[in-house]
């Protein structure tokens, strides 16, 4: 009967002990108070009660961290952190080399964890980083170069990148030393030369030459030409001489002294012989003065002098008339009847120039002045 006793007590103190498994009771009540570590005797109601820690401390870390649970065997912190104290503070698992990030990519740490990131630039294909190839997006405007994370923008020859790196804007050579050595005339992405009146541009569409007027026509003067740098002048022979302002010109058997300047109104003198006219539209372009001398008693008929366009633009129709005459692409003046001299012959040439593909249409006049020696010779 008192085995039986016994094991019933031994139940009962087990039913009574269970539920409480955060407190522990003494197996001597009235004379044990010692508890384990964690716990402190509460003598009111005569218990182990456990002991919170965290209001003990007496100033709170300020990193990330999170209590160390008591009792826990190693380390008691979670994953991604590590004891310190009586706290569990973050891990820098980038520092530390404890992550698992490939070589294309950026470790970056995290409260508790790290994250493998792509830098820019590059976009995660699989567990690699891969450069993007922005170029294939037309983000410049002339050339795009791909690099290495990024890109560039390059622009042709003549142009220059804009402030925002992508643009290209047109570069004024004329304004930074370009090569020319008379004019200089900016064009969108290059420039152009060009040269004064009486010079021609060189082979290589930066320098000019002089052009040699003399040696273009023996008709330019009546005695000599004397080329000059982007002109030209004549001379008379020795013995011949004229008044300030005027010309000489060498006949057969004499000589005329005539006005230098024979430009009428409205047109004004820019050259020996030529004449533009001054700022009015429906005159011709150009008026020139040309002086010839023929023998007397020329056999007739007898060519006496000759024309012939060059056209400044491809296309252009040209015509010769003397005034009322008959339209020709050239003109041949012809001796028709025998004339004896001296005499005096002012005629006016008119050539008029027209192309269709311009739409335009102008003229050029020439005052043709003949002087007939008084003798065959």
């Amino acid at each position: 009967m008192r085995a039986v006793f016994a094991m019933l007590n031994v139940c009962v103190c087990v039913l009574l002990c269970a539920p409480g498994a955060i407190s522990q009771t003494t197996t001597a009540p009235n004379t044990y108070t010692e508890c384990t570590d964690g716990y402190e005797w509460d003598a009111q109601t005569q218990h182990c009660k456990d002991i919170n820690e965290c209001e003990r401390i007496s100033e709170a870390s300020t990193e990330p961290s999170v209590p160390i649970e008591p009792n826990e065997a190693f380390n008691p912190c979670p994953v991604g952190y590590e004891p310190q104290g009586d706290n569990c503070v973050d891990v820098d698992e980038c520092e530390l080399g404890l992550h698992d990030c490939q070589p294309s990519q950026q470790c970056v740490n995290v409260v508790g964890t790290f994250s493998c990131q792509c830098p820019d630039g590059y976009s995660k294909i699989g567990v690699e980083c891969v450069d993007i190839d922005e170029c294939r997006y037309r983000y410049c405007q002339h050339r795009c170069v791909n690099i290495p994370g990024s890109f560039t923008c390059e622009c042709e020859p003549g142009f220059q990148l804009a402030s925002n790196n992508r643009s290209c804007v047109d570069v004024n050579e004329c304004d930074m030393g370009a090569p020319c050595e008379q004019r200089c005339y900016n064009t969108y992405g290059t420039f152009l030369c060009r040269c004064d009146q009486g010079y021609d541009l060189g082979p290589d569409g930066y320098s000019c030459i002089d052009i040699d007027e003399c040696s273009y026509s023996s008709y330019l003067c009546q005695f000599q030409c004397v080329n000059e740098p982007g002109r030209f002048s004549c001379q008379c022979p020795e013995g011949y001489e004229c008044g300030e302002g005027q010309l000489c010109v060498n006949i057969h058997g004499g000589y005329r002294c005539v006005d230098n300047n024979r430009c009428l109104e409205p047109y004004v003198q820019v050259s020996e012989s030529v004449c533009v006219p001054k700022g009015l539209s429906g005159c011709p372009v150009l008026w020139c003065n040309f002086h010839m001398s023929i023998t007397s008693e020329r056999s007739v008929p007898s060519d006496i002098f000759q024309i012939q366009a060059t056209s400044v633009y491809p296309g252009a129709l040209n015509n010769f008339r003397i005034r009322s005459g008959d339209e020709h692409a050239d003109a041949m003046l012809v001796l028709a009847r025998p004339v004896t001299g001296p005499r005096e012959f002012v005629l006016d040439l008119e050539m008029v120039s027209l192309n269709p593909l311009l739409s335009y249409q102008t003229s050029s006049s020439l005052r043709l002045f003949i002087y007939m020696g008084p003798y065959a010779f």
